[in-house]
């Protein structure tokens, strides 16, 4: 593995009109990359909450098809000791990531993977992070 994926990645396929770029890397990478768990509660989370319809039935299938051909990391007791350290860390300097951020971050540090997101601003206070953003990288 070398990419931990978030929701705003994984969320791209499903959209009206998806950026190419990000879809290619993910085809271009699609056995290099990983969804953290908090990520799959983030997707199923946003597909439980849509009405019964068609579009929550594809987006079902899509999700159905992304769990198949991509291993879910668990947030485990390394990825928890790291997130305690550190949290621990940024909040002495008064600052305080959102919880489920923290927990992406510790997975992929633990794991030793790229985190790969849009939001790269939200991600930079984590100490040894890797990031990439498809929307803008080549």
């Amino acid at each position: 593995m070398l990419y931990l994926l978030d929701t705003n990645i994984l969320s791209e396929a499903r959209c009206k009109r998806p950026n190419l770029q990000v879809l290619n890397a993910m085809e271009r990478n699609r056995h290099h990359c990983a969804i953290a768990a908090t990520t799959w509660h983030e997707l199923q989370y946003g597909c439980q909450r849509l009405p019964d319809s068609r579009r929550k039935r594809k987006l079902a299938e899509y999700l159905e098809r992304v769990c198949q051909t991509m291993p879910i990391l668990p947030y485990d007791a390394a990825a928890a000791q790291w997130h305690a350290e550190e949290r621990s860390r940024l909040a002495s300097e008064g600052r305080m990531p959102p919880f489920a951020d923290a927990q992406i971050a510790a997975i992929a540090i633990t794991h030793n993977l790229t985190l790969v997101t849009r939001n790269v601003r939200d991600f930079r206070m984590f100490d040894r992070l890797s990031l990439e953003n498809w929307f803008e990288d080549p």
